[in-house]
Formats: structure tokens, C-alpha cells, sequence
């Protein structure tokens, strides 16, 4: 119930971001005709990654689920070229690269009796393609992307070792979308809201495989063309 949840959050908060998206992008700066798209542009963003806290996860590697960390930062870059371009929208096609980082300490024990809880970090690295749709012209544009590849998502207490799922390259599609605004000719603002669904992890001895789960990567910095 707790994946049906998160699931099902998930997309609607997608289906709201990719309308934003789409209403958000103007040109930044008056032209006729306007520049198109392209020829290409690589984006280096910031994120803030919403790992998420559930059951299953802390089970796959026995801890509480107080000890998750949650939200972290990290860093995205990607590279997209663009070869086609059919009534309004210009299609790309690329690449990225994503990291991301968290790691809590918990407070110690209310009570002398109490289990402490350990301190704990996670980690998660992705690569993978992207095929995207680009919607606006050479001033600003909004896009909705997709794609697939690899990641490594590790949960480790401090001074711990890793687990297979922790280490295991994991089948990861990525979705999202995001949008660009070039107040200068090659410099742009841009932002990325980007979901990856990521296979469970294989299992631990007696212990579950880390979960299937979607992580929510929000971005944002520069683009350059």
C-alpha cells in the first residue's frame, strides 16, 4: 500500500510539473523571426533528492525507519542534441548523469532504556539516455523527457558495509521535464523535475532485496548552447 502511495503521488506531482512546464516557458527576449532550438545544450543543475522513508527499504538493510535519512543534495548534468523538428516541437536526444547524497544523525535516546539509532547514509548515482520533446524557440523552451539506464542506490549506518542491493547496477528508467530561459545568447536559467524508477536490489542472505521505488530529483542552474 505504502508503493501504491508513493506511485500514485508520484505521477500526479509529474502530471502538475509537466503543465507548469508547458505554461512557463516564454521567449526571454524579443526577436522575429525568433532563434530555434538547438543545435545543442548541456544543463549543470543542483538537486535536492527526496529519498524515500518506508518500511520496505529500512527492512532490506535492518534498520529503523527513523535512521533514513530523507532529503539530500547532489548534482545533474546532462547533454541533449537537436536533430528534428516537426510543427512546434523539436526533438533531442542526449544524456545525463545524476548524483545525490544524504546523510542523518540521529538525536540520542529520550531515555536510558531506549535502542540509539545510528546515523546513516545514502547514496544514489545514475546514468542513462534521454529522448525528449522541446516546446518554444531558441530564447526559452519547455521540454518533457524520458529515458533509460543504470543506478547505484547504497543505505549504510555509519562505519557499516555494503549490502548487494547497496552496490548492484539497477535498471532505471527516468521521467520528467523542466524548462530554459537564455537572458544572455549561450547562458540560460533552467530547471529539471525528474522522477527515476529504479528495479528492487537483489536480496541479502535472509534479508529482502532493497524495494522498487521512485526517487523525485528536483534541479535547478545553468544551461549553455
Amino acid at each position: 500500500m505504502a508503493y501504491y502511495l508513493v506511485i500514485s503521488s508520484s505521477r500526479h506531482l509529474f502530471i502538475c510539473s509537466a503543465l507548469l512546464i508547458l505554461v512557463a516557458a516564454r521567449p526571454a527576449r524579443g526577436q522575429d523571426p525568433p532563434p530555434k532550438i538547438g543545435p545543442f545544450v548541456v544543463d549543470v543543475h543542483g538537486t535536492v533528492p527526496s529519498f524515500p522513508q518506508e518500511e520496505p527499504l529500512a527492512a532490506s538493510r535492518e534498520l529503523a525507519l527513523a535512521e533514513l535519512p530523507g532529503h539530500g543534495l547532489g548534482a545533474q548534468v546532462a547533454a541533449t542534441v537537436y536533430f528534428l523538428r516537426w510543427r512546434a516541437v523539436t526533438v533531442g536526444i542526449g544524456g545525463e548523469v545524476a548524483a545525490g547524497r544524504a546523510h542523518n544523525t540521529p538525536p540520542p535516546p529520550a531515555t536510558a532504556d531506549a535502542i540509539p539509532l545510528r546515523p546513516v547514509e545514502e547514496r544514489f548515482r545514475s546514468a542513462g539516455s534521454q529522448l525528449s520533446f522541446n516546446f518554444g524557440n531558441g530564447n526559452g523552451w519547455s521540454y518533457i523527457s524520458g529515458g533509460i539506464g543504470q543506478s547505484t542506490w547504497s543505505v549504510i549506518p555509519d562505519g557499516g558495509t555494503a549490502v548487494p542491493s547497496d552496490v548492484a547496477h539497477l535498471k532505471t528508467i527516468n521521467y520528467g521535464g523542466g524548462a530554459r530561459w537564455f537572458d544572455k545568447k549561450h547562458v540560460a536559467f533552467s530547471f529539471d523535475v525528474r522522477f527515476y524508477a529504479i528495479n528492487p536490489g537483489p536480496p541479502n542472505l535472509a534479508d529482502p532485496g532493497g524495494p522498487r521505488t521512485t526517487l523525485l530529483v528536483i534541479g535547478a542552474g545553468v544551461s549553455l548552447k
